[in-house]
């Protein structure tokens, strides 16, 4: 989080900046999810960010609100986090054939924190927006499309090419009119505070309960945040750790 706050700041604060790209250079993967392995009062110590949230929500809604396009470009998994920085990002564009969403928490006993269940509705409807939140399962990149979940999904070969045409086109306008055409569409799209801060303690709550915590050990141990292989098939894991839970 320190170091997504720097480059927020830098987003806001840079005179010349229209639009900014965010994508991956880790094969297989856009974003994935909170780290579970650092302990919890490490984040809850965080001090708030400038719009008087907690850092995560901060810095996702000063994404949304900054005066410059933000795109993200996804290439491989986008889940948890990755799911919401793409959610509070201004476009998504994914490859047809590499990328796959989710939010998965659920999966593991516990509440997102960064927003989806305020950004997910207006963008895909209360229906999607619940199929994805309470089933925890992978959305590919055509069905992402579809829902609205993403602009587009762009054939895999031609993602690099489009990304980049589109924000160096977008590059070219006027930098004022950018930032107030953006204003004024945020101004009817955007969640409040209020409902992100909800969010977050949502998460801080539930992510603490034994169930969450007999879940997140579960996955721990079977390879959470060390075998690519896990994190890849997290929807695979997180259903059969349930069902060993509601077995017992």
């Amino acid at each position: 989080m320190p170091q997504l706050s720097t480059v927020i700041a830098q987003i806001e604060s840079d005179p010349q900046l229209k639009v900014v790209v965010f994508d991956s250079a880790v094969p297989g993967f856009f974003l994935t999810h909170y780290d579970f392995t650092a302990p919890l009062d490490l984040t809850i110590r965080m001090a708030p960010g400038p719009t008087g949230l907690p850092p995560l929500p901060d810095m996702l809604v000063r994404l949304s609100r900054a005066p410059v396009v933000s795109i993200v470009q996804i290439r491989g998994r986008a889940t948890g986090v990755g799911s919401e920085l793409a959610l509070a990002s201004d476009m998504r564009f994914a490859s047809r054939e590499k990328a796959v969403l989710s939010q998965f928490e659920v999966g593991a006993g516990f509440v997102p924190g960064g927003g989806p269940m305020a950004r997910l509705p207006r963008l895909v409807g209360r229906g999607r927006a619940l199929e994805i939140l309470l089933s925890g399962n992978d959305i590919p990149a055509d069905v992402a499309e579809r829902y609205g979940y993403v602009n587009r999904a762009v054939p895999d070969a031609e993602l690099d090419h489009f990304v980049d045409a589109l924000a160096r086109r977008i590059s070219t306008f006027d930098k004022q009119s950018i930032a107030e055409i953006k204003t004024l569409v945020n101004n009817v799209s955007l969640p409040t505070d209020s409902e992100l801060a909800a969010e977050w303690r949502g998460f801080l709550a539930s992510v603490q309960r034994p169930a969450a915590q007999q879940r997140i050990k579960m996955l721990l141990d079977i390879g959470l945040q060390r075998d690519p292989a896990v994190e890849t098939n997290l929807a695979k894991y997180t259903g059969e750790v349930s069902n060993q839970v509601g077995k017992q």
